[in-house]
């Protein structure tokens, strides 16, 4: 999955950039707390969205 696709599900779903941090994008959910970091790569494998999904608490894109 493109990681423009990846912010726009996370956006779509309450999640805001925390910070930037040195080599990842540090997300959080504003309703629970819970963070999450975003690789900055340009293309992130499923796998590894749906985790970072599960992470959050939101459901997995598709």
């Amino acid at each position: 999955m493109k990681r423009r696709q990846l912010l726009k599900h996370l956006a779509a779903h309450g999640v805001v950039l925390a910070r930037e941090g040195a080599n990842h994008s540090i997300y959080r959910d504003p309703r629970t707390g819970a963070t999450v970091p975003v690789p900055r790569h340009a293309e992130i494998s499923d796998a590894l969205v749906r985790r970072i999904c599960k992470e959050i608490g939101i459901p997995p894109p598709g």
